[in-house]
């Protein structure tokens, strides 16, 4: 992985489409996972992935602080493409989460803390447990300013090759994707460690 030319390569994807992408870079490693929040629209990367990967391990941190239409939707998809789902919860319950530190705006001190624990550690504890080399997510151009700078590649910072087979896809593209998949959308999705909607909530940064 470390050999590859990412802004030769981007420039090449530029132009594949989503199914193109996943094929090249299934290619690449037999260790990988697939990230999701569950949230408006992880339908369309995950049945992408399951159509071509059904046992890719599909990773999910939970913080215990989504909405029911979330868990709803994470159940759905879940049962309806029968994903290898892993889930990875904080160490400890919401409650006492609630109990110690509450739940912090985003311009409390405790709200890196927060964060980690609920968010972060979780995900590091996935990365600890099944060391992928490759690590297919959702981000896309034009969602935060972070996310501007990268392309369908980028390195994560313990070298994990990431891949966003969507990465030029916009809303409106995706809507058409899921309407033409009969894939649901969820419009309730809020992410406790996020707020807003150009924030990143820390894994896109690992």
């Amino acid at each position: 992985m470390i050999g590859i030319n990412l802004k030769r390569i981007n420039e090449a994807l530029k132009n594949k489409t989503p199914e193109e992408i996943i094929n090249w870079a299934l290619t690449l490693s037999d260790k990988r996972i697939v990230s999701t929040s569950f949230g408006s629209y992880s339908a369309v990367l995950l049945s992408a992935m399951s159509n071509k990967d059904k046992n890719i391990k599909v990773v999910w941190c939970d913080t215990g602080y989504n909405t029911n239409k979330t868990y709803e939707h994470a159940i759905t998809l879940i049962n309806t493409l029968n994903l290898n789902i892993n889930i990875y919860s904080p160490r400890h319950s919401k409650s006492f989460i609630d109990s110690t530190i509450g739940l912090p705006g985003i311009d409390d001190l405790m709200f890196q803390k927060f964060t980690d624990i609920v968010k972060l550690e979780p995900f590091r504890r996935a990365l600890t447990e099944h060391k992928p080399d490759v690590w297919f997510t959702n981000i896309r151009i034009n969602q935060t300013e972070h996310r501007n700078s990268k392309g369908v590649l980028s390195f994560s910072k313990e070298g994990i090759l990431k891949v966003s087979p969507f990465y030029h896809y916009t809303d409106n593209d995706l809507d058409t994707y899921l309407k033409e998949n009969c894939l649901s959308k969820n419009d309730s999705y809020f992410d406790v460690t996020k707020v807003l909607a150009n924030r990143e909530c820390g894994i896109q940064l690992q």
